[in-house]
């Protein structure tokens, strides 16, 4: 191994060397000159000794400049620096450029080098988007050339390697045909998000329509119609399709996600539908890995995407550790989104990223109605968290089970869990934390206090307290999250206390902020119990949010549209339902249109039929 002293020297010696041609004028020193200097003479691994050369020469000629008074030697010694910031600029371009053709050469490589049947998951770990340096498009050009070229005899299957260039190729193509079409869906329907029914009105067909590709338009309208990955697939193992689809369906989706996280004028919007899009294509490379698990490598492979883009959501600064999944760009319902991911999860062990999305899973089962099941996943993602040291992720588990036990009625455990986060958050400057176990506490007091009818104002004054104290800080923080859930427990509490005008008002409130951020459980919710507030207050708006929030609720199918339902049916009285909503069609259909309009009969249908 070569000294490091003698290193330096060396190093010395190049740097002196093309400095003295700079400064001279002898020769034209160009990019090209100085990148062919250091190609020829710096060995391999030891750049750093250079660049570390340079600084300190850069740093001792600064330090003549500062003592010289000189203006003649002080521009002499200036250009000199400016010649040595010339050398340092070419050698970090070096640099790259040689560690891209190193990342490139390792890949093919290890492909080369690889069984076949394992190749493909080569292959996707290197185009991971987690990676610190992920191959960019000119890299995979390289790579589909060096694949391409005559392969050595050692080689097994070399017309794999061809395939794996040719998928390449062919997904690079059509990732530029797609480039210019990949967001005008948000635009030609007017539709905000995308969050389609129609197929005509989704961007899925928009992209089947463009991709100039027969096996990626397959997939797409598929997709687009809602019907299951086709058939094709499942018998179709060839590494040429399959790595066409990772790169047309990770360009689309980094493309989604880039755009969405840029958005100036509407940037909670933008995150939440980053967030979708990551969980969106994570399901459907899950559906895809179901469809080949007759080929276990590949099936394999799909499921290393998946939790590949689990990962990177789970790692996003905004990632929802008080929220859940509720809609995906296909329009499909989240139940069966839910259903996606459990196979990819137990696959991996316990880490931070699993942790979080398990707490966003736990989060949508309590919607569904699966309380034990949402009490099973929050308390393995609260020792998850506790043994990856995730903080924040440790409070809103402890948080999620108080709000929980609220639902069931078990005071006891929620105060207690409330409590245990609200120490947690405080020791560890958690303040979102902080104000949802502030709201967990007063509104379970608040419960606690209904249910052993202690009617005394001083007892619901000193929890409302804490209730307000979670709401100031939660809007000092600008957390609209806990903002609606704070909005919600208060119009709750208020509610309890047969308060109607303030129920009213915060639960109102609640509506407005659950909308503004897209949660569509916590809007249904505060609609069923405004419906109640305004039936304790005799006012005919009550059949309103009745029919809002059964609606809302079913269409997501949360347990408690059957709540709004049966309200509905005490306020018609036993008139028919398409009489008793005459009075409040023209407020129901700006909201949930004709169509939605119409649906209420039957949903009230599949109620009377439970």
């Amino acid at each position: 191994m070569t000294e490091p002293a003698s290193l330096r020297e060396r190093y010395t010696k190049i740097i002196d060397e093309l400095l003295a041609s700079i400064l001279g004028g002898k020769v034209i020193v160009s990019k090209g000159y100085i990148q062919r200097i250091l190609a020829e003479r710096v060995l391999p691994g030891s750049s750093e000794v250079l660049e570390g050369c340079l600084q300190e020469q850069v740093t001792a000629i600064q330090a003549q400049i500062a003592s010289e008074t000189s203006e003649v030697k002080q521009a002499k010694l200036g250009h000199k620096v400016r010649s040595l910031e010339m050398i340092g600029k070419v050698l970090v371009e070096w640099q790259q450029e040689r560690q891209a053709t190193e990342t490139v050469n390792r890949l093919v490589n290890n492909l080369m080098q690889t069984a076949p049947a394992d190749r493909l998951g080569v292959l996707f770990q290197a185009i991971d988007r987690n990676q610190p340096e992920p191959l960019n498009a000119e890299q995979l050009q390289q790579v589909i050339k060096d694949l391409q070229l005559q392969q050595p005899d050692s080689v097994a299957n070399p017309e794999q390697l061809v395939a794996v260039a040719t998928g390449l190729k062919k997904g690079l193509a059509v990732l530029i045909n797609l480039e210019p079409h990949l967001l005008s869906w948000l635009y030609g329907s007017g539709q905000q998000t995308g969050f389609a029914e129609a197929a005509s009105q989704g961007p899925w067909m928009t992209w089947a329509d463009r991709s100039n590709s027969p096996v990626i338009s397959l997939l797409l309208s598929a997709i687009a119609r809602q019907e299951p990955i086709p058939d094709a697939f499942a018998e179709n193992p060839h590494p040429e399709t399959w790595v066409e689809l990772a790169i047309v369906l990770q360009g689309i989706q980094i493309g989604l996600v880039r755009w969405f996280d840029q958005q100036p004028y509407d940037l909670s919007w933008g995150k939440r539908m980053s967030f979708s899009t990551l969980l969106t294509f994570a399901s459907l490379w899950c559906d895809l890995a179901n469809k080949v698990n007759n080929y276990p490598t590949l099936s394999e492979a799909c499921f290393q995407i998946t939790l590949q883009i689990l990962r990177a959501a789970s790692q996003r600064s905004d990632f929802p550790l008080y929220g859940g999944i509720f809609a995906t760009l296909n329009g499909d319902s989240f139940h069966k989104t839910l259903t996606y991911f459990d196979q990819p999860l137990k696959q991996v062990t316990g880490t931070q990223e699993k942790g979080r999305i398990i707490t966003v899973l736990g989060y949508s089962q309590g919607v569904l109605g699966n309380t034990q099941r949402a009490i099973e996943l929050y308390g393995e993602a609260l020792e998850i968290a506790q043994t990856a040291a995730d903080r924040p992720c440790e409070i809103a588990n402890l948080n999620h089970l108080s709000r929980i036990y609220l639902q069931q009625q078990d005071y006891e455990k929620s105060i207690s869990y409330s409590q245990r986060a609200l120490v947690l958050a405080r020791q560890n400057g958690d303040r979102q934390g902080e104000a949802n176990a502030l709201t967990n506490y007063g509104f379970g007091e608040v419960l606690a206090a209904q249910s052993r009818d202690e009617m005394e104002p001083e007892v619901y004054e000193q929890n409302i307290g804490y209730l307000e104290r979670g709401m100031a800080l939660s809007r000092s923080l600008e957390d609209l999250q806990s903002l609606a859930l704070c909005a919600h427990s208060l119009g709750r509490a208020y509610l309890a206390m047969e308060q109607w005008p303030k129920a009213v008002e915060y639960l109102t409130q609640g509506i407005k902020t659950a909308q503004s951020i897209g949660d569509l459980y916590l809007q249904g919710m505060n609609m069923v119990y405004l419906a109640e507030a305004h039936y304790g207050a005799k006012d005919p708006a009550a059949m309103l949010y009745a029919a809002l929030g059964m609606y809302q609720l079913h269409q997501i199918e949360a347990r408690e549209w059957r709540k709004s339902a049966g309200l509905l049916q005490i306020l018609c009285g036993g008139q028919d339902l398409e009489i008793s909503l005459g009075a409040v069609r023209s407020q129901l259909i700006p909201v949930i249109g004709v169509d939605g309009y119409d649906y209420l009969p039957e949903i009230m249908a599949e109620y009377d039929r439970c």
